[in-house]
């Protein structure tokens, strides 16, 4: 029997009003008004925790550096308590045989029903040329991205790596990088993309935390992105945006202008 996230809270001695304030302010960062809460404490209580295989392509970890700073919620309760992580090689203790035997169990266990979460990109030059690159357990990653994609409730590109490309795609691209939704073959789970280098962390466990509370994918743009956190720029909400109005900018790094808060547009920020 899968433990709830609320069994597993109750089991550490997490008292019930820390409980409720957790749920608070998750809603509170997905956005959503205190009403949710409510609906949240239900899912938290009463739902499973949902199994998730986090494979690594081509990537320098900072999606995970993220993940592991989030403050609402916790990444500690989203690993310990939220998700059931079956599989991440960057945090996991078992290794080698060990590990890769524990993706063959989940996906046969939980056939159909766990999240794919892919860190990084696939290099695809394998395919075309014979090259080799990212090899995991002797394979190409692509086949481990294959084979646990065709079997999962959906998959989760975290980072502009998976989502994009990013820079192991630029030119000349040596190793074929490609963006998860460009990969042949994938199966038919869809694809949510949280794109950033890294994302921000609130909006990775967000995403966790929507799906297990609606039993939904989060609504999505045009381009795959979760609308509830890609529906607006950051230069509309930003604190520098008074400074950019009135055309109050950076024009070197540490200067008076910088150290007054002022808009970084000339700095590189696109907002």
């Amino acid at each position: 029997m899968v433990e709830t996230f609320y069994d597993v809270m109750r089991r550490q001695g997490i008292t019930r009003r820390s409980f409720l304030k957790f749920c608070g302010l998750t809603a509170a960062a997905m956005g959503l008004s205190p009403a949710y809460a409510g609906k949240i404490a239900h899912a938290m209580e009463t739902k499973p925790r949902i199994p998730v295989l986090w494979l690594h392509g081509l990537e320098c970890t900072c999606c995970s550096e993220s993940f592991i700073r989030s403050a609402h919620p916790l990444a500690k309760d989203v690993i310990l308590s939220m998700i059931s992580l079956d599989y991440d090689d960057t945090i996991m203790a078992a290794a080698g045989h060990q590990a890769e035997a524990i993706i063959e169990e989940t996906i046969e266990k939980y056939d159909g029903n766990y999240i794919l979460a892919c860190e990084g990109n696939p290099g695809l030059e394998q395919e075309h040329t014979g090259g080799m690159s990212c090899i995991i357990a002797g394979k190409p990653f692509t086949e481990q991205l294959r084979h646990a994609a065709k079997h999962a409730k959906a998959i989760i590109s975290w980072g502009s790596c998976a989502s994009w490309g990013c820079v192991q795609a630029a030119s000349p691209n040596p190793t074929g990088a490609t963006p998860i939704h460009k990969v042949p073959d994938l199966g038919n789970a869809p694809i949510i993309k949280v794109p950033g280098c890294p994302p921000i962390a609130e909006v990775m466990t967000a995403v966790i935390t929507y799906i297990l509370t609606f039993e939904k994918l989060p609504s999505l743009d045009r381009q795959g992105r979760p609308k509830m956190f890609y529906s607006q720029r950051i230069h509309d909400k930003c604190y520098r945006r008074p400074h950019f109005d009135a055309g109050q900018f950076v024009e070197k790094w540490d200067d008076e202008a910088a150290r007054k808060g002022y808009c970084l547009y000339k700095m590189g920020c696109k907002g």
